[in-house]
């Protein structure tokens, strides 16, 4: 999920990359070389230089990209910023948490993973409101963030 909003982030720059797929459980010198703290997906390379974890990258492409289809809100939009940014940090660990709850749980605690899963969703739904994406009439981070995770 993670290495996919990367790709998302990348196609919608229209950003030539190669990709390469990892064995999580034997993972490459190069993989552990270029993240050598976390030692796991995803990693960019850029001009020989690794940028490590997902929303990070994110981030990466649209500042070293800038002049092609925007993912942040304006530079002068701190607070939308920092609400992408917020958002963002919710699905990484409430939503995906409670998800790897929802799938790996039984009984009582399966029934509470899913009530709680739910909640979630409805806290990002009431965030979307009536708008097409989260940044109001254009696509953008917290989008890319999300859609891994609900397709």
């Amino acid at each position: 999920m993670y290495g996919m909003r990367v790709r998302i982030a990348l196609a919608e720059k229209g950003i030539p990359y190669e990709y390469r797929e990892e064995d999580l459980w034997n993972k490459t010198q190069l993989l552990l070389s270029m993240n050598p703290v976390y030692k796991r997906v995803s990693v960019l390379i850029h001009n020989g230089k690794p940028i490590c974890e997902s929303s990070i990258i994110v981030e990466y492409i649209d500042q070293v990209w800038n002049h092609k289809s925007p993912l942040f809100p304006a530079s002068d939009d701190a607070s939308g910023r920092a609400r992408a940014r917020f958002w963002t940090d919710f699905i990484n660990n409430k939503l995906y948490q409670t998800g790897r709850k929802l799938y790996t749980t039984k009984g009582e605690e399966h029934e509470a993973s899913r009530s709680e899963f739910i909640e979630c969703l409805k806290l990002l739904q009431g965030e979307l409101g009536d708008k097409p994406y989260f940044g109001g009439e254009s696509f953008g981070y917290l989008d890319v963030s999300l859609i891994p995770f609900y397709s």
